[in-house]
């Protein structure tokens, strides 16, 4: 049956496929081999039809079997850090159509085929997400014929199934449980060099948070030293910017507020709030490396808005996915606390993500213009390779950030993890999670816990990290990064060329590739996959929340339908 052709039951297949979901207590993997005879190669592409969209991307199209070439409307210098990155992972096409691109029921939230070393056969919600060898891997084979991950939200409980034996891998250890790790010849630390940043967050269509007085008073009005000395780990800093300074070009322009109760105080006061003004403080359950104990970092903030400022904030404890989706949506009324760790080694992940004007996060709306001083000059170095040459636009950008104040940069932690002694291989790389099967638990399954269980495994359409780890492990990306240094290494692809404008990549895609479901990989794979996150007319762009905030973000949607 050809691709069109399956189109006309897809309608069928997704409403059987999203009742099946819903009955099912777990979420198994499809069966292998249901799609594979439907992989004959097509030659399938898609368009902006021009480059108004305000997108990077114009055109992605297979133009051979093994071959996808990239159109931009710019040069882009992040191209190859931003496809090496896990939501643009690579799904067959029949399958992204069998299951409707997403929505509620979709097996496409919670059982992904992807080319990876692992594929998932069941994900018990609450509890467990159980992966299995695949065996027909192009690659490396796994070491442990299973792999199972699980979550809990304290530091302290996931170091007790360490310590027990139950856990080979746990995350972030919480600062003081270090020498405990170190002490006990059972365990070893395991140290994850990834730049990150927590930040006090609020968006700016809520008043008083719409007076840049306020913001400012807040921003001088947190001591952040105290926050970092008190609940994190050595090698943790004060956030002079936004971005880390291991990020080149982050750190361009003037550092941020020195802690002035006195001057943030004669601010408020100002602005209308000479006695402070009362609000919420919202943050969610999950340890992440930037924030290792979000309740008791919470609680240290409203006690310093109370006593430097004289702001009552009511703490406000919520779920992760409905906290990502309220604060990153710009829908939180009052303040926020969330951070941000590198997916790729570029400014642009920090500043052009968090800052560009579409992202309602800190700003909702426009209110006075005044935005385009950081979003101006960021979207002109984001055209510009030369480093030196990009640094003053970069530089402009951070120093309209600090006048603004959209957020409070409050530190970039370090970020420790801990395995079994025993576990060999284990790591922690600087950009992406762990890939568990090159970590080797000898004779035994592979259980690995984290702090949080993962949204949904559609990877596209998610940003936290819990989801990406998960997703990491069964679907692949063209390029991956390098364990060691996050330069980019083939994957999917053998290699990806630039044209000498830059505005032409061209990507050789490996060969005799399999998916878990046994059909092949090829080119129209790689197209529908980026199709259903950018082209937002695509009848699969669905996603679990619809938003596709990466592809949206990193590259810009293409046909945005008129509002």
């Amino acid at each position: 049956m050809s691709k069109k052709n399956l189109i006309k039951f897809v309608g069928v297949a997704a409403v059987i496929g999203m009742i099946l979901a819903a009955c099912a207590p777990a979420t198994p993997a499809p069966e292998r081999g249901e799609f594979s005879a439907l992989s004959a190669f097509e030659g399938i592409s898609v368009d902006a039809g021009s480059c108004d969209h305000g997108g990077i991307i114009r055109s992605v199209a297979a133009t051979d079997e093994l071959t996808v070439t990239f159109t931009l409307c710019q040069p882009d210098p992040a191209f190859l850090v931003k496809v090496a990155f896990t939501p643009f992972g690579i799904q067959p096409e029949e399958y992204i159509a069998f299951t409707g691109g997403g929505g509620e029921g979709s097996a496409l939230l919670s059982a992904p085929v992807g080319t990876g070393p692992y594929l998932v056969t069941e994900w018990a919600r609450g509890e467990q997400v159980v992966y299995t060898r695949f065996d027909n891997y192009w690659g490396e084979k796994a070491s442990a014929q299973t792999a199972v991950l699980k979550f809990l939200t304290e530091p302290a409980a996931r170091l007790q199934e360490l310590q027990a034996g139950t856990a080979d891998y746990v995350t972030s250890i919480s600062p003081a449980d270090l020498a405990t790790v170190e002490g006990d010849a059972n365990l070893q630390l395991v140290k994850q060099d990834n730049p990150n940043i927590l930040y006090v967050g609020f968006t700016n269509t809520f008043a008083p948070f719409d007076d840049v007085r306020v913001r400012q008073a807040i921003a001088m009005g947190i001591d952040r030293q105290r926050i970092v000395d008190n609940f994190y780990p050595a090698g943790s800093e004060v956030a002079s910017h936004f971005t880390p300074c291991s990020i080149p070009s982050g750190c361009e322009g003037d550092p941020w507020y020195d802690f002035d109760p006195e001057a943030a105080r004669a601010l408020l006061a100002e602005a209308g709030f000479p006695d402070g003004f009362e609000t919420t403080l919202s943050y969610r359950a999950a340890s992440r490396p930037y924030i290792l104990e979000p309740g008791r970092v919470a609680v240290e903030v409203q006690t310093q808005l109370a006593e430097n400022l004289g702001i009552t904030a009511a703490i406000n404890e919520m779920e992760s996915g409905e906290f990502i989706d309220q604060s990153t949506s710009g829908l939180l009324d009052g303040i926020f606390l969330l951070g941000w760790g590198a997916d790729y080694p570029h400014v642009t992940n920090f500043l052009d993500y968090h800052f560009n004007q579409n992202n309602p996060e800190f700003w909702g709306e426009d209110l006075s213009g005044a935005q385009e001083a950081i979003y101006g000059p960021l979207a002109e170095a984001a055209v510009i390779s030369d480093a030196a040459t990009a640094a003053p636009l970069y530089a402009e950008a951070n120093n309209a950030i600090r006048e603004l104040v959209p957020m409070v940069p409050i530190v970039h932690g370090a970020v420790y993890h801990a395995a079994l002694a025993a576990l060999d291989g284990a790591y922690y790389p600087p950009y992406g999670a762990p890939q568990l099967y090159k970590m080797n638990p000898g004779d035994a399954d592979l259980v690995y816990i984290q702090n949080a269980e993962p949204i949904s495994l559609l990877c596209a359409d998610e940003t936290d990290g819990e989801s990406l780890t998960a997703c990491q492990q069964v679907v692949e990306t063209l390029l991956e990064y390098a364990d060691d240094s996050g330069e980019t290494v083939p994957e999917l692809a053998t290699s990806c060329e630039a044209s000498e404008d830059g505005l032409t990549w061209t990507c050789h895609l490996r060969d005799g590739v399999k998916f878990h479901d046994g059909s092949d990989f090829d080119a129209d794979d790689v197209v529908a996959s980026f199709a259903f996150g950018l082209d937002a007319s695509n009848p699969y762009h669905v996603g679990n929340t619809g938003s596709f905030d990466y592809p949206a973000f990193l590259f810009g949607l293409m046909n945005v339908p008129a509002e």
